[in-house]
């Protein structure tokens, strides 16, 4: 007889995002006059900048081709991407080995994919409101999890708590999501404390190319030391518009080592590339060749232009609140706007009200955590148009 996991049975009945496409079909069905704006998700809407394009076409022709034809890559990424990478994080201050990087598809793959290398007796610490993916693959493994709150006080932003003990803690900045960033301070605190429990950082640097002060950090690693008890996750989803093209990196430092439970010394690096090559086959050559442009000196620039599109619509949005005296967070160094539902609404009420009298979609704080009732997440992601308009429809009925 096949036994099931019974972890399964402590998830939610639904994964948020699909709970709320659910209500949106229902409201389209019901009002298939209405014009609804979509502002729930965080999924791109501008094409790929033209110079990963035009390497994905040239990628395609290799393929046709058999002097040029390529078929099982290396599972952690072929060696131009892990290059172009290199070069990338020197410029913004962190050295890498090619051998520290891993090619994925995606950040959200890697970040349920990387808990296969740690026992199931670690103690999980997560920031509340917090990703969701984060929370369900630990339950799927029916690990302990703990919560440390970020709250208004703290901006959303909380520190470590030396009550707590945990084994692996998991950082998003700027956050996933309430838009908040930590500074190289904050971030010192959390390796200072995480070298101190022995415990290892997954920090999820998804949203790390809409940083544009330089005293924010856009990596872990110019903390010194950080290398020591972090990885680092991260996307070109959101930095270059791969949602529907699937590609994404993973830096695990050789520094990087950790005892068994048998007490053996391991290195993360090599149980991490032990996982991928018996797992994983690799990203697509045609995605990969894709990637490497969006890291040279045009592709950076093209997709600069892209991530500007989405600033100035967070901009439009912050100045419709501000207008309404509606208090948020976030919007400066991401894509996503934490809004202060009004009226005393909780967050699903306050999404109703939008949707059904705005038909506007937003994202129900409370599906975060705990500490995102009475929040809603608004993405920047949207039209120019489609943005403005939704304004106005706040701007009118707030």
């Amino acid at each position: 007889m096949a036994i099931m996991n019974e972890n399964y049975s402590n998830l939610k009945e639904s994964y948020l995002f699909s709970q709320i496409a659910a209500k949106v079909a229902t409201y389209e069905k019901e009002h298939p006059d209405k014009k609804i704006i979509r502002m729930g998700i965080g999924d791109v809407t501008l094409p790929l900048a033209k110079v990963v394009v035009n390497a994905m076409k040239k990628a395609v022709e290799e393929m046709g081709v058999r002097e040029t034809f390529r078929g099982y890559g290396p599972e952690q990424g072929y060696d131009f991407l892990h290059e172009a990478l290199v070069k990338y994080y020197t410029k913004i201050g962190v050295h890498l080995e090619t051998s520290e990087i891993f090619i994925s598809d995606g950040a959200k793959s890697d970040c349920g994919n990387i808990t296969d290398i740690f026992s199931d007796l670690n103690t999980i610490l997560v920031p509340d409101p917090v990703y969701p993916v984060y929370v369900d693959t630990n339950i799927m493994r029916g690990r302990k999890i703990v919560y440390i709150q970020g709250t208004p006080e703290n901006n959303f932003l909380p520190m470590p708590d030396n009550n707590i003990v945990a084994d692996v803690i998991y950082l998003c900045s700027p956050n996933n999501p309430t838009g908040a960033a930590y500074t190289k301070e904050q971030l010192e605190e959390w390796v200072a404390y995480a070298l101190k429990n022995d415990s290892v950082i997954l920090y999820d640097a998804a949203y790390e190319a809409f940083i544009t002060n330089p005293d924010i950090p856009r990596s872990i690693y110019v903390v010194e030391d950080a290398k020591k008890c972090a990885i680092e996750l991260c996307s070109l989803s959101k930095t270059a518009g791969f949602t529907g093209t699937r590609c994404g990196y993973t830096v695990v430092p050789h520094a990087l080592k950790r005892k068994s439970g048998n007490g053996t010394l391991m290195e993360l690096n090599k149980m991490w590339l032990r996982r991928q090559t018996t797992k994983f086959n690799g990203v697509p050559y045609i995605i990969q060749r894709g990637a490497e442009a969006v890291f040279s000196e045009e592709g950076i620039k093209e997709c600069g232009e892209i991530l500007e599109f989405y600033r100035e619509n967070a901009r439009i949005m912050m100045a419709t609140l501000d207008k309404k005296g509606i208090k948020y967070f976030g919007g400066i160094y991401s894509p996503y706007i934490w809004l202060q539902c009004p009226n005393g609404m909780s967050s699903w009420e306050f999404f109703d009200y939008l949707l059904e009298t705005l038909a506007i979609v937003g994202t129900p704080g409370a599906g975060f955590g705990t500490m995102g009732e009475k929040y809603l997440r608004l993405t920047a992601f949207g039209s120019r148009e489609g943005t403005i308009e939704a304004m106005q429809r706040i701007d009118k009925s707030l």
